[in-house]
C-alpha cells in the first residue's frame, strides 16, 4: 500500500476500527488503534506517537546505522531523513515496520558556483549525492557518461553487477534496486508526470 500526501496533509496510522479510522493500517494486536500520525511539511516530516507506553523507531536505511528514538506522547517530532523506517515493537519479540518517503529535500548550488548566495537558484532536481538512489542513476548513467553514445540503459541485474565491489551498494539485492529506480522516476526525476504534462509553447518539450 502507498500513499502520497502533500504538504499539510497527515496520515493516522495503527490498527485502527470502524470508530478509529486510519490511513495506514497496521495489523498486530499489540499496535494501538490509533498508534500515531505523520504530517508532511515543505521539505521534512513529523511523527506524532500517540502510545503512551512505547517508544518509536526511526532508522535511515541508508545511512551508517543513523536513527531516532519517539518517546511516548511526542508530538510533531522532526525527522530529517529523506528516506525512513518506522519501527513499531509488537509482543513477540518482532517488529511492525513502514517506509515513509521524505518530500524533496532542498540543495543550494555549491560555493563554487560563483555569484552571492541570493543571486543563486536551486539545482533542477533535488538529489543527495550520498544517498543509494543516486550510486543507481549514475550507474544507470555510466554507460552514457562514458562515450555519451546512444546505448541501452543498464538492466537492474546489470545494476546489480556493477555495484557488487561498491562498499555501499555491494549489498544491494535486484529488489532494492528497482525501488530506488522507481523512487528516482516517480518521486526524483518526476518521469510521469512530465511525460503526462500538456504541450507547452516554443521552448516548450513536446509530448511523446
Amino acid at each position: 500500500m502507498t500513499l502520497r500526501l502533500g504538504p499539510g496533509e497527515v496520515a493516522r496510522f495503527g490498527r485502527g476500527s470502524s470508530r478509529t479510522p486510519v490511513e495506514l493500517r497496521l495489523a498486530d494486536e499489540a499496535v494501538s488503534r490509533l498508534a500515531g500520525e505523520i504530517r508532511v511539511t515543505d521539505d521534512h516530516w513529523q511523527l506524532t506517537n500517540h502510545s503512551t507506553t512505547q517508544t518509536y523507531l526511526v532508522e535511515n536505511p541508508e545511512g551508517a546505522g543513523e536513527y531516532l528514538r519517539v518517546s511516548p506522547r511526542r508530538a510533531g517530532a522532526p525527522i530529517p531523513f529523506e528516506f525512513s523506517r518506522v519501527v513499531l515493537p509488537t509482543r513477540r519479540g518482532t517488529t511492525v515496520s513502514f517506509q515513509v518517503f521524505a518530500p524533496d529535500h532542498v540543495y543550494l548550488d555549491p560555493p563554487g558556483a560563483g555569484g552571492s548566495w541570493a543571486s543563486r537558484t536551486v539545482t533542477a532536481y533535488s538529489l543527495d549525492e550520498t544517498a543509494t538512489y543516486f550510486l543507481v542513476l549514475v550507474a544507470l548513467c555510466e554507460p552514457w557518461l562514458r562515450d555519451q553514445s546512444p546505448v541501452a540503459v543498464p538492466t537492474t541485474p546489470q545494476v546489480v553487477e556493477r555495484l557488487r565491489g561498491h562498499a555501499t551498494g555491494g549489498r544491494l539485492t535486484a529488489r532494492a534496486v528497482s525501488s530506488h529506480i522507481d523512487y528516482l522516476a516517480d518521486e526524483k526525476l518526476r518521469i510521469g508526470a512530465a511525460a503526462a504534462a500538456p504541450e507547452t509553447g516554443a521552448g516548450g518539450v513536446p509530448g511523446p
